[in-house]
């Protein structure tokens, strides 16, 4: 066999294997987990701190008025449910569904679902006010959009707690697994409801096909779990499935590159970022200084505010290029998480710091989130004694690999 051959068949595996890496399973489940449940709290958070001042801030008769918003809509055609109605009932009502899906999604319960009810409220309260916000919320906008097409519930989640306990009494009873009867309640409810925005012509006909195409998804897969749980149906429904998943998470990786990229690159162009003295000036504006002393403190010493300053540039605008580099990347992600727990105390933009940090996590190695699961673990069974893990112990299955990024390059809901 001669060498261009020989060269030809290497490739010709390494092809085979990518592709049956990107199939055959669903990559970063952990990661994937992480995210879900940092920009669900983080959402959850920010609409329980703003409750008391949520009809200034989305209300029908705040200082953006619902006219304003409309004429705002009919122009930029976004999605928002609080666009259907004008009364302060509809208002309440989406409010709280956006408070109660944050909470749901956080725990896992029935993902999919609930992770498109997430974009809704998102999507509905952020757009009705766009005025609102400090950064982090363009990052939940994106993110809340990604999260539906990834299988973000198989681990850390009630669904895979029900799941392990599903296969557990199926190994020890034998015969088909139990029903999830509670899931088809919800998927006839959402029907219901998705058929009556259908027929008042609320939505946009490509929010509208969007919604219908999910729950029609959703409707498959459960047909095919009950009709062939184990058939060839039910092998290409998991490696679409996997797909999607897989290509979300690279969109939401490469998301996370730019926000760092361009915040970089912008502020080399800027003559405060470049004489070093750029941190200087946002610690003494009323509006970011909560701890006036702290702020103090920190800006009184020169040279410390020309390191922040030079290494705020760095790390940002270093990262998209190392994240191949398992310690490089590693080390950078020690450092921007630090500096937006810093942002969070020392500016008060908590939200927009843990809308930053949960965007981090899609980049954190496997083995140190399943460390940080077993800690979790054990500092559960230590607070609830009587508890005990659902989780069927067995080996480590092919759904645990990292994404690459978080890799060294050598190295169902």
């Amino acid at each position: 066999m001669s060498r261009i051959d020989e060269q030809s068949e290497r490739l010709e595996k390494k092809v085979r294997a990518g592709l049956q890496r990107i199939t055959a399973s669903p990559l970063g489940r952990y990661q994937s987990a992480v995210i879900r449940i940092g920009f669900s709290l983080t959402w959850l958070l920010f609409l329980l701190r703003e409750f008391p001042h949520r009809q200034e801030l989305y209300g029908p008769n705040g200082p953006w008025s619902w006219d304003l918003a409309q004429q705002l809509i009919a122009d930029n055609h976004a999605f928002t449910a609080l666009m259907w109605s004008d009364s302060q009932a509809w208002f309440e009502c989406v409010y709280i569904v956006a408070v109660l899906a944050s909470v749901l999604l956080m725990l896992g319960w029935h993902t999919r679902a609930m992770s498109v009810l997430f974009m809704i409220g998102v999507l509905s309260l952020q757009n009705r006010s766009i005025f609102v916000g400090d950064g982090g919320d363009n990052v939940i906008h994106l993110m809340s959009i990604y999260l539906v097409f990834t299988r973000c519930g198989q681990v850390w989640s009630l669904d895979a707690r029900r799941a392990a306990r599903a296969r557990a009494a199926q190994k020890t009873l034998g015969g088909p697994a139990a029903e999830d009867r509670g899931g088809m309640v919800l998927w006839w409810v959402v029907g219901l409801a998705l058929a009556a925005v259908t027929f008042t012509g609320d939505v946009s006909g490509g929010w509208l096909l969007l919604f219908w195409v999910l729950w029609a998804a959703q409707g498959v897969w459960w047909y095919v779990n009950r009709r062939a749980a184990s058939g060839d149906p039910r092998l290409l429904c998991d490696v679409v499935a996997n797909l999607v998943h897989n290509a979300a998470l690279l969109v939401i990786m490469v998301e996370a590159c730019l926000i760092y990229a361009t915040a970089g690159w912008y502020k080399i162009q800027g003559s405060r970022w470049q004489d070093g003295t750029a941190v200087y000036y946002p610690l003494h504006l009323d509006y970011f200084s909560p701890w006036p002393a702290l702020a103090d403190l920190l800006s009184a010493y020169g040279p410390m505010v020309l390191l922040v300053t030079y290494g705020t540039v760095a790390v940002q605008v270093a990262f998209p290029f190392t994240v191949f580099n398992r310690r490089m990347k590693n080390v950078l992600l020690v450092f921007m998480m630090l500096e937006h727990a810093v942002i969070a105390v020392v500016l008060g933009l908590p939200f927009f710091s843990l809308a930053m940090i949960a965007a981090d996590a899609v980049f954190l190695p496997t083995s140190f989130l399943r460390r940080l699961g077993r800690w979790a673990a054990r500092a559960r069974s230590r607070a609830f004694p009587g508890k005990q893990s659902t989780e069927v112990p067995g080996p480590r299955p092919a759904q645990e690999v990292e994404p690459m990024a978080a890799r060294t390059p050598t190295a169902r809901t």
